[in-house]
């Protein structure tokens, strides 16, 4: 896994043009049946897929935290929402709640979230890819096939299957 998540971020690079004319075609005309390709292409990956050899998402970037995970979250450690933010989260530029730092500090070094049941709601969808009306989340498959081993796979199918 170490080997690939090294060469993951070139092979990235050099399918980023081919990709964005895809996603772009993909935007325009999307088939009738992605949702459907899209749920397929997530499920195989993932039946050889293990996150936990890997958590490079959790290793590299930040979820957004909505307020209603806070809410969850905050819960689950006996805190108030305002204590949890304090003590884990800042503000993006964007105005999001995003951790502190990076690699999350619910990861720990068996790659195992501690807070895996009540883990934000981005983290639960994460890559994305299984996701209704895939073609609206380009911009968001691009960043995350350079993070994610499995997204990049599920998107190198996916180019074959839709011409």
């Amino acid at each position: 896994m170490e080997n690939i998540l090294k060469q993951l971020p070139q092979k990235a690079k050099e399918a980023e043009a081919e990709n964005k004319k895809f996603f772009a075609k993909l935007k325009k005309k999307p088939p009738k049946h992605l949702d459907t390709l899209m749920q397929d292409l997530h499920e195989k990956e993932f039946e050889r897929t293990d996150c936990l050899t890997c958590a490079n998402c959790c290793k590299t970037t930040g979820p957004l935290f909505t307020d209603k995970d806070i809410e969850r979250i905050s819960k689950h450690f006996r805190m108030k929402p305002q204590q949890f933010i304090q003590t884990y989260l800042r503000m993006d530029e964007d105005n999001d709640y995003v951790l502190q730092s990076v690699p999350c500090e619910f990861l720990g070094p068996d790659n195992y979230c501690s807070i895996y049941d009540v883990r934000p709601k981005a983290c639960r969808e994460f890559p994305h890819t299984d996701r209704k009306k895939f073609q609206q989340i380009s911009n968001l498959t691009m960043k995350n096939v350079a993070i994610c081993p499995a997204a990049f796979n599920i998107v190198e199918e996916m180019k074959r299957f839709i011409k």
